[in-house]
């Protein structure tokens, strides 16, 4: 029987991107991104929401551009698929932990006048990185 294993989020990132190298030498991205379920609440009437927080895995060039070119409060859309593992804490703790490895990510919204330092090539550079 075939199986799918496919996640699509938009929402916020809750953090600023972290960047690392693994030991092969392959740059990895680690992202935060908060997205709502919303709901009407059935005695009040009232829409009622609650935040869900994801973390995303964003490899190789992909990741570097992710890296460079957002930050805290960016909106983003993740394409990509659910990822599970475990490891051993230094304590001998045994953890486990369901994450999303990006496929593509989209950057939904450009810099904030704030951010940006007026240099269209930062633009148009970030706009071919995320062609992927």
């Amino acid at each position: 029987m075939a199986t799918i294993n496919r996640v699509v989020l938009v929402g916020n990132l809750t953090r600023d991107p972290e960047l690392r190298t693994t030991a092969s030498g392959t740059s990895v991205c680690r992202l935060r991104i908060a997205c709502s379920t919303s709901w009407r609440n059935k005695e009040t009437g009232e829409l009622d929401e609650r935040p869900n927080y994801f973390d995303v895995s964003v490899f190789g060039a992909s990741g570097e551009a992710c890296a460079r070119f957002l930050a805290k409060g960016r909106p983003i859309a993740v394409d990509g698929r659910l990822e599970w593992h475990e490891w051993t804490t230094p304590e001998g703790e045994g953890r486990q932990a369901v994450g999303v490895l990006a496929d593509s990510v989209q950057f939904l919204a450009s810099r904030s006048a704030g951010e940006a330092d007026g240099d269209e090539e930062d633009a148009e550079e970030a706009e071919e990185a995320i062609a992927f």
